[in-house]
């Protein structure tokens, strides 16, 4: 074999400059990757990629590799030629700023490029892949099962002979990490249990499934995790049926999304990927670490993400009722309700989709009509320029649905990029909800990449999607969150499947890992479909508008009705919602998490936003329960005393310090109640 050719463009691009931590450079062999809090060492050798340790920086603590097995397997033998350049990202409308390294290798007819980030300003380094050219005899992606193997009688028994390909791996050794792998479930539409934790210590070699593994060391000091970016594990490509593999002190991610076909001469094809990430070893900092993380893949917002929209589609009229006089009588009475975004489902294009009520379309051959994303003009004869117009007067923003093209893997998605650009141009329209879509194939997953970066870059990040997440085969939780937020549910008084508790359990489940900022939530209209919720204990005629709406608080907050269905009494509501829009920017800048029990319809629970060392605030709810106060667990440290001020709800200013465990006392008056507080430490 010949000898590796390492290159390296050490330039000065590589350095940080004043403001800037993360770095990316070589020494001999060596890469190094991080910032103020991590560092990544990687051996750059004839036997390809090899991490050597990772270092917590906050608490200089490293975990050094103890195999000499490669980061990343997905041919058999070695590298024919190794290169490497550093420097600082492209600048982005969207990411926060950072270093990144690419190491590209040649295995035969096989190009692999890995490309390693890292923010200034997060505890943890990214891992992306792309392969070029011909893959031929890959290893096999399927990860075995230890019920086919024999007994244990000797140590030749416990060698593994199954193989797998590997996207990434971290080895330190020991016996007694404590870990816990969180997989998730979208297509919310037949699902209603969002997340699902496993919790276990490494033995012999066993897979795990989810988008995240955490791992404590239980014997010292440290942690670290892996957040797998890709679809939910049920909904992945070429799922090898797992996403992690564990053995003792081993774990390796799994699964690249990518089978040989994929893999032609002429263009990259991106695996999924890989995030590694350190923390102290305690719950609430392992969370916050991945959190920081999450929030610099748009940390730049060059329009407002935050929003209070609404969307009538939640009161089945389904695209019946929209036409320019509609809109123009909703907006009045949005604006009276404090909304600040009113966004037209299917309906308002010229084009018939199969969920219409005047004439069933399809969502296939959609180019067939070149102006099928126009503005319908029977419904809007001066297109949207009137509606437009008067939210503007309102100060309001007008959003979109859009159903991209989803025949032939999105072949079309170039048209379908110059669509969203044109309305954009055209009327200012900034926000779209993307719906349908369906990724079967590598393929229609990078032209839908595509559509969205095309999108990004002409209109200079000013767009943003609303990612929705009830069916098909989507991005879940952890793809494309670069891009908008996600539309996470649909539920309907009209068919009894509307329960704002299992709402609340929803939004409290994922905030853990997800954040919540960027997770659409609905309210709806609880006067409507009573019949449907005779002698329901839960049933959300129970419950006052204010405390629907204070669900959605965390979350982006989503209207899931027609106003001019809305009783008079409702829009006293407006007066929590304009309370609301003065501090939601800073509820969002916070790293938001669970706090209390999970929600039950009885249970006292709530949210914690923690702005900084200092300050931040709490969302308590006080559920269907007959316990007039509790005490509940802050994600602070005991002895810490801090002053609650109660900006929404029926809660009492108070100082209060937290007990040996970080638990607080909290009272609400009465059943199915709540508070929004903003508290300060003192000294």
């Amino acid at each position: 074999m010949a000898l590796l050719a390492i290159t390296c463009n050490a330039s000065a691009a590589g350095q940080p400059t004043a403001g800037q931590t993360a770095f990316a450079r070589t020494h001999g062999d060596t890469l190094f990757i991080g910032n103020a809090q991590i560092v990544r060492t990687i051996l750059l050798h004839h036997d390809s990629l090899r991490t050597i340790s990772v270092t917590d920086r906050r608490r200089h603590l490293t975990l050094a590799n103890q195999t000499t097995g490669n980061d990343l397997v997905i041919v058999k033998g070695k590298a024919d030629s190794l290169s490497v350049s550093c420097g600082r990202l492209p600048l982005s409308p969207i990411h926060a700023d950072g270093a990144v390294a690419t190491v590209t290798l040649r295995y035969g007819s096989l190009e692999v490029k890995r490309q390693y980030i890292a923010y200034d300003n997060a505890p943890a380094v990214v891992c992306n892949t792309w392969l070029r050219g011909k893959l031929k005899a890959a290893i096999p992606q399927q990860t075995g099962n230890n019920a086919d193997n024999k007994n244990i009688e000797s140590t030749a028994d416990m060698e593994s002979q199954v193989h797998t390909t590997i996207l990434d791996r971290l080895s330190p050794g020991g016996n007694h990490w404590q870990c816990r792998a969180v997989e998730f479930f979208d297509y919310t539409d037949w699902n209603n249990n969002l997340v699902q934790t496993t919790s276990f210590i490494p033995y012999r070699r066993n897979g795990a499934r989810g988008n995240l593994l955490l791992a404590k060391n239980g014997a010292a000091a440290g942690g670290f995790f892996f957040l797998k970016e890709a679809p939910c594990s049920s909904t992945q490509l070429h799922y090898p049926g797992a996403d992690f593999i564990t053995e003792f002190g081993n774990f390796a991610v799994t699964g690249f999304g990518i089978a040989p076909d994929d893999v032609t001469p002429d263009q990259w094809v991106r695996a999924y990927t890989v995030v590694l990430g350190v923390f102290d070893g305690y719950e609430t900092e392992a969370l916050k670490a991945l959190r920081l993380y999450q929030k610099q893949l748009r940390a730049k917002k060059t329009v407002t993400d935050d929003m209070v929209m609404m969307n009538t589609w939640g009161d089945r009229s389904q695209d019946a009722r929209i036409n320019e006089a509609f809109c123009l009588d909703e907006l009045d009475r949005a604006h009276r309700l404090g909304i600040t975004v009113f966004q037209l489902d299917d309906g308002w294009q010229k084009g018939k989709s199969p969920n219409s009520k005047s004439g069933k379309g399809s969502f296939k051959d959609i180019w067939k009509d070149s102006l099928y994303w126009t503005p319908d003009p029977v419904k809007f004869p001066q297109g949207l320029d009137r509606v437009v117009a008067k939210a503007r007067r309102l100060n309001m923003r007008i959003g979109l649905w859009f159903n991209p093209s989803i025949q032939n893997e999105f072949a079309d998605w170039q048209k379908d990029a110059e669509a969203v650009i044109s309305l954009w141009r055209r009327y200012g329209i900034t926000i779209f909800k993307i719906d349908g879509l369906q990724i079967p194939t590598k393929l229609a997953e990078q032209r839908l990449r595509n559509f969205f970066d095309e999108v990004t870059r002409q209109s200079g990040g000013n767009v943003i999607f609303n990612l929705d997440a009830t069916a098909g085969r989507r991005g879940g939780y952890n793809m494309f969150n670069e891009y908008g937020n996600i539309f996470l549910e649909n539920r309907y008084t009209d068919w009894g499947n509307y329960y704002p508790y299992q709402t609340l359990r929803n939004l409290w489940q994922l905030s853990a890992y997800v954040p919540a900022e960027r997770l659409q939530v609905e309210f709806l209209n609880k006067w409507r479909n009573t019949s449907k919720y005779v002698d329901d204990p839960f049933a959300p005629a129970r419950y006052s508008m204010d405390y629907l709406f204070a669900i959605t608080m965390m979350a982006q907050p989503l209207a899931w009705m027609e106003a001019s269905n809305l009783p008079n009494e409702a829009y006293s509501m407006g007066k929590t919602i304009k309370q609301y829009t003065r501090w939601q920017l800073q509820l969002h800048q916070g790293i938001i998490l669970p706090i209390g029990e999970v929600p039950s319809g009885r249970s006292w629970t709530g949210f914690q936003s923690i702005t900084d060392d200092h300050s931040g605030f709490l969302l308590v709810f006080r559920e269907d329960n007959d316990r007039v106060s509790t005490r509940m667990a802050l994600r602070l440290a005991k002895g810490t005393t801090l002053r609650l001020r109660p900006l929404i709800g029926d809660g009492k200013a108070e100082t209060l310090t937290t007990d040996d465990e970080g638990h607080v006392s909290l009272s609400l008056p009465r059943p199915n109640d709540f508070c929004l507080y903003q508290y300060k430490i003192t000294e």
